[in-house]
């Protein structure tokens, strides 16, 4: 398989974790309005977050994402990238031949498909991690687990990730640790296809008389607006992954995707799937814009080697 290349998985971990650092805080944010109580916009929520639990509360789960995530983004842009290039042998019978666009489109999704198997349990623990200082019920988490004594109570539910995912296999099997995962496929399938195929067409149109690479300050624009464009998109099914991950911090409310749509739209209204959006987009186009151009920089100095 010459199509197979390494050093798109290690650019990936690069960009993963460079992105991960710049864009945890927003998503901290993202998460308490989508899945948490009490936040009537997404000023206030910053607002009580800082108050209550200062400046590191916006970095609450970091260690766990800024490992797993660089993996997710590993996987990602590994698969993606030789997925292009699968294709194009498959098709053309040259692995250089650029993809079009549906080409482009079949890969973007195939990779929102796969990513999922690694993803789901990612943001579940980290979700779970920023969501400690949402009010538990104690009858719905075990006693010896967080030392409840009253019926309602806040406090810190996990100790670390690894606690975690102890807890959650204990109580629920590995099954436990995919919650979500369907609304995650939702999300992220076309998703993907919101986020390589627009980043394509504006480096395409940032660069028209450019055989090379593209200028850092192309791939970081095209990367920022990409990053927005499918942040934005993929709200509401992001919005229904976040209630269903978060679900257990509280007590099981919704049985799945469908019955969590039909009990958010009915206590909340339309908008509720919109919840969040404003963080996305503004979160979107600085993670994404790091995520490309470490990707790209580093991918760049891998192949000078």
């Amino acid at each position: 398989m010459s199509y197979f290349q390494l050093d798109d998985f290690f650019a990936g971990w690069i960009g993963g974790a460079s992105s991960v650092v710049v864009g945890h805080p927003l998503d901290t944010v993202k998460t308490r309005l989508q899945a948490g109580k009490g936040y009537k916009n997404t000023f206030q929520c910053i607002l009580t977050i800082y108050r209550k639990e200062t400046f590191t509360g916006f970095f609450k789960g970091l260690s766990f994402p800024l490992a797993s995530i660089a993996l997710y983004n590993s996987m990602v842009f590994g698969f993606f990238s030789n997925a292009q290039r699968f294709i194009s042998d498959l098709r053309y019978g040259d692995k250089r031949r650029p993809c079009n666009m549906v080409d482009l489109t079949v890969a973007s999704m195939m990779t929102g498909l796969v990513s999922v198997s690694l993803g789901a349990p990612v943001d579940l623990i980290k979700i779970r991690l920023q969501m400690q200082t949402q009010p538990i019920l104690s009858r719905n988490v075990p006693l010896r687990s967080v030392g409840l004594q009253n019926q309602h109570k806040e406090c810190t539910v996990y100790r670390g990730p690894l606690h975690c995912i102890s807890s959650i296999l204990q109580a629920e099997g590995i099954q436990g640790l995919y919650r979500g995962a369907g609304a995650m496929i939702l999300r992220d399938v076309p998703g993907y296809a919101l986020y390589f195929i627009p980043y394509t067409l504006f480096c395409s149109w940032l660069n028209p008389n450019s055989n090379g690479s593209p200028h850092p300050c192309s791939i970081w624009l095209a990367g920022g607006l990409a990053g927005a464009i499918s942040w934005v998109t993929a709200t509401p099914a992001d919005v229904v992954k976040s209630r269903l991950q978060a679900d257990t911090m509280h007590h099981r409310k919704y049985k799945g995707i469908v019955h969590c749509i039909i009990q958010s739209y009915k206590t909340e209204g339309l908008h509720v799937f919109f919840r969040g959006v404003s963080v996305n987009a503004i979160r979107g186009f600085p993670m994404s814009a790091t995520m490309f151009l470490s990707y790209e920089l580093s991918l760049k100095f891998l192949r000078s080697l």
